[in-house]
């Protein structure tokens, strides 16, 4: 019995009525085209069309006839659904004429992962997803809000939100994810539920999963998940913070060489060189909204400058502390509004640009950089991450390399959207102001 027929049996058995089939498009947005089981045939046959014009960062309306690929090893019932069962299938997105669509985030990093393979290495990403439960109004808005008065690591006190990530814990493993630790980060209404490690396409489709189940159960408990990077001032941002390994063709931890005084191989140096030459180019990827840079800031764990090191967890990068098949990476920057496709496109191509160049890392740095004042760090040649959203473009638009990975389409009109939401932003009359202006003035 092959694939397809596998899934149709599936079908059968579960009484599924009804399949999602889902794409997201370049600001990493979730989109949806709805097909009763009737269709699954024509799904299957590559023959559902949408229009791409409608969709942010696709196309023209004169060109906007796009079709649906799904990928079949996508497929899970949802278990949230009762009757009508309802299903799932992520998509690839193509063009009419049956090329790949390049604006496509997930046809992006495959891109990607093709050079990465065609080198001889396979990307594992294991993520660290954190969020926010907030309470709704009587109209069912999102609030600030919360009960929950606990932090890092303590009990899940006896609210909705405990027994919400309990029952999303529930849910992901029902999924098909092994869940490997879900607890209470360290401000008051903060959550995280990590899940394992994958190679690099099958890790982006669960992290847009995984937000989608989130956003859903927690709704069921009348609560509201967000993923925005900060919320709220004065307590820590969500993160997700993203370990990378790469593994050769025949299964070996390419990071690990047990005769180096960290362990670590040329390729792991050279990889890691690539990713801090290029931090300054993809942060506008990894962190696309304004909102990500009021995470970015000094003391609240989140990092701020280029340098990494061994243990200590405020630089940029970390390299924990396992070794052999768990020797691995820590990019600490990225937050859960990033969209994962391009995000491990652009982090994965600066890698591997060290790996082809021969890119040395700087010397570590194993002491709290966030101590380290202006004159020590030009001594020592450490730079800072972009401050804002506008710096993160103009670094992007000097970077090949991060430019090559998203490709000439993707680019574009990634930096149109972001070029956009800084100028709405500018223009903003904020509380802040009014509150420090309106009198003074």
């Amino acid at each position: 019995m092959n694939e397809r027929e596998k899934l149709l049996e599936t079908v059968r058995e579960s009484e599924v009525e009804f399949i999602h089939l889902q794409f997201t498009d370049i600001l990493g947005v979730m989109k949806n085209i709805s097909i009763t089981v009737d269709q699954l045939d024509k799904a299957l046959n590559n023959e559902i069309m949408f229009d791409g014009s409608s969709i942010d960062g696709f196309v023209r309306i004169e060109e906007s006839d796009m079709y649906l690929r799904p990928d079949l090893s996508t497929f899970v019932v949802l278990p949230w659904s009762s009757y009508p069962k309802e299903a799932r299938l992520i998509c690839d997105v193509f063009m009419a004429d049956g090329t790949p669509f390049e604006g496509c985030p997930r046809n992006t990093l495959k891109k990607v992962l093709k050079e990465a393979y065609d080198m001889g290495y396979i990307l594992n990403v294991g993520p660290e997803c954190e969020f926010f439960l907030f309470h709704t109004n009587e109209r069912g808005q999102p609030t600030i809000e919360t009960h929950d008065d606990a932090g890092y690591f303590d009990l899940a006190p006896a609210d909705l939100g405990g027994s919400a990530r309990k029952e999303m814990t529930l849910v992901l493993k029902q999924m098909g994810f092994e869940i490997e630790a879900s607890h209470h980060e360290c401000a008051p209404g903060q959550h995280e539920i990590d899940f394992k490690y994958a190679d690099a396409l099958t890790t982006a489709d669960n992290i847009m999963t995984f937000k989608m189940a989130v956003r859903i159960i927690a709704q069921r408990h009348g609560l509201h998940a967000t993923f925005m990077p900060k919320p709220k001032f004065g307590l820590s941002g969500s993160g997700m913070h993203v370990n990378m390994s790469l593994q050769t063709l025949d299964g070996k931890n390419a990071f690990y060489d047990e005769t180096d005084e960290m362990q670590l191989s040329k390729t792991a140096y050279h990889f890691l060189g690539g990713v801090m030459e290029h931090a300054k180019g993809f942060t506008a990827i990894t962190n696309p909204t304004v909102n990500s840079y009021k995470r970015l800031t000094p003391g609240y764990e989140a990092p701020t400058i280029i340098a990494w090191s061994s243990g200590n967890r405020s630089p940029l990068i970390r390299v924990p502390s396992k070794r052999e098949k768990s020797t691995r990476i820590e990019l600490r920057s990225p937050d859960p509004s990033a969209n994962p496709y391009i995000g491990l496109a652009a982090v994965l191509k600066s890698g591997l640009d060290g790996i082809k160049n021969n890119i040395e890392p700087p010397k570590p740095v194993n002491r709290n950089v966030y101590k380290m004042d202006e004159s020590e760090m030009a001594e020592r040649g450490i730079e800072r991450l972009p401050a804002n959203l506008y710096e993160a473009v103009q670094e992007l638009l000097k970077d090949s390399v991060v430019q090559e990975a998203l490709g000439r389409h993707a680019l574009k009109k990634f930096i149109d959207a972001a070029l956009y939401e800084w100028g709405e932003y500018s223009k903003y009359v904020s509380q802040w102001e009014l509150d420090r202006y309106l009198r003074k003035f």
